[in-house]
């Protein structure tokens, strides 16, 4: 199931020297919850980034850090951290990475930065230097001021005021820049020095950053090195071919199983966010590839035509038996064609053949809501229980078990599950009027009315507004 959670921020100007940083050091708030970048979730993609990163995570010492994979609503090439626990990967850069190598060298470069702690240093860098701005403007401004009430007399005070104001932020500025550079310099060397440890060559990260050269070559043309965030294009290639040359594993291919994975996902973002006659020159009828069919099967089904769709899906699954997004494929389809009864089957073995993956269980569990039979309310609320347990931060879990509550009747359960599906939007008013109402309907003292009181007297989270 790939889902698109349209989240939104403000992001707020810090300082005109911040500007170049500011993506590194705003806070980004928890998936879904209303404020952030727009996210999409999907178990396969989500899954298949986990793989590649899980090796360099456990070369760079992070393991045990329970890094997750974020995929942004972006069809732009880029990839970033920004609060140390997370990874942020563009669909944009899936789509454009021919090669899972290439994909992971972005991974790589990415995870240097959260080895390196460059976030917590880079926010340390920018207070001092938001205290230096400060003085600076405190000084400038007392010397204009001096030279407003001398008048004309003192004019050349006034003058060297407004000077005290800019000439600092501007050697500020740079020296920020220049210390960003350095770490995307020093992330660039851990990268490199992850992916020999894990076996795997540079040549991705090194073909996708010499892609952005030959692309920025006349955009970097007559620019000043010194006012950019990043190292100059050209030199920050050659330094990277020559250290990633070194690997013994220069040569290296991904292997084709790991390929046809990497394809199949490119495939499914393709017919899921792109325009149907993009997809079908992406994928014409005469490529007879699995990738191929696979995205003709989904642009099929989104465009109307479900029962070609479910021939479409059948034929791939009877060539992958085992392949649980095929079977998650064929649920969904049916559900979104108003079928929800026939979805219930292939979800069951999606779920199956997913280990139980949580974001499928809610599929699963929204099929059996769909169906408006009571037969199925308790399997409904099971599921769906296990699956936001395991997945706290999807609303769509917590939606389907406020309406199988509601079903049973039990409004106390249906209003906290609606808060908490309304809180993780960022819908704030409504997630603490509805738990507010659930408080009156839990005793005092009970698990639910702990959860609800919780939401009730809960700050916004990072990049939230109160409301």
């Amino acid at each position: 199931m790939l889902l698109r959670i349209a989240l939104r921020r403000k992001m707020s100007r810090l300082t005109a020297i911040a500007t170049a940083v500011a993506l590194a050091l705003a806070p980004v708030p928890a998936l879904a919850q209303g404020r952030g970048p727009p996210v999409i979730r999907d178990t396969e993609a989500e899954q298949l980034l986990r793989e590649y990163t899980r090796p360099i995570l456990r070369a760079a010492g992070l393991e045990k850090q329970n890094i997750q994979m974020v995929i942004i609503n972006e069809s732009v090439f880029n990839a970033f951290v920004a609060d140390g626990r997370r990874i942020f990967v563009n669909y944009g850069a899936m789509m454009q990475s021919d090669t899972p190598n290439q994909i992971i060298g972005v991974l790589a470069h990415e995870t240097g930065h959260l080895a390196g702690g460059h976030l917590s240093k880079l926010r340390e860098q920018l207070a001092a230097a938001q205290t230096q701005m400060i003085i600076a403007m405190l000084l400038g401004a007392g010397a204009l001021v001096a030279g407003a009430r001398g008048g004309n007399s003192n004019s050349g005070l006034a003058n060297a005021g407004a000077a005290a104001i800019s000439a600092p932020q501007e050697v500020i500025r740079r020296s920020l820049l220049s210390y960003v550079r350095q770490q995307e310099e020093n992330a660039d060397r851990a990268g490199v020095k992850f992916l020999t440890a894990t076996g795997q060559s540079a040549r991705g990260m090194y073909e996708t950053f010499k892609r952005f050269t030959n692309e920025s070559l006349f955009a970097a043309r007559g620019s000043d090195p010194y006012a950019m965030s990043h190292p100059m294009p050209a030199e920050r290639v050659a330094a990277l071919q020559e250290m990633a040359r070194t690997s013994p594993y220069w040569d290296k291919k991904d292997d084709p199983a790991l390929q046809l994975r990497h394809d199949m996902a490119r495939a499914k973002i393709s017919a899921f966010m792109e325009r149907a006659d993009t997809v079908y020159r992406r994928y014409p009828l005469s490529n007879d590839s699995l990738p191929a069919r696979y995205a003709r099967a989904i642009a099929t089904y989104r465009h109307g035509d479900l029962r070609s769709a479910v021939a479409q899906i059948d034929a791939l699954i009877q060539g992958q038996p085992n392949n649980p997004y095929f079977y998650e494929l064929r649920g969904q389809a049916l559900l979104e064609g108003g079928k929800p009864a026939e979805a219930i089957a292939p979800l069951r073995k999606a779920v199956q053949l997913s280990n139980n993956a949580p974001l499928i269980e809610m599929l699963l569990g929204q099929a059996l809501v769909a169906t408006n039979s009571n037969a199925h309310t308790d399997e409904a609320i099971a599921i769906l229980r296990a699956a936001v347990a395991r997945e706290t931060e999807a609303p769509l879990g917590y939606t389907q078990l406020a309406m199988a509550y509601g079903r049973k009747g039990d409004y106390a359960q249906a209003d906290l599950a609606s808060a908490q599906a309304a809180f993780l939007r960022g819908d704030n008013k409504t997630a603490r009027d509805l738990a507010s109402r659930a408080k009156t309907r839990f005793a005092i003292g009970t698990p639910g009315w702990v959860k609800a009181d919780d939401i009730v007297s809960a700050k916004p989270l990072p990049g939230q507004k109160s409301n």
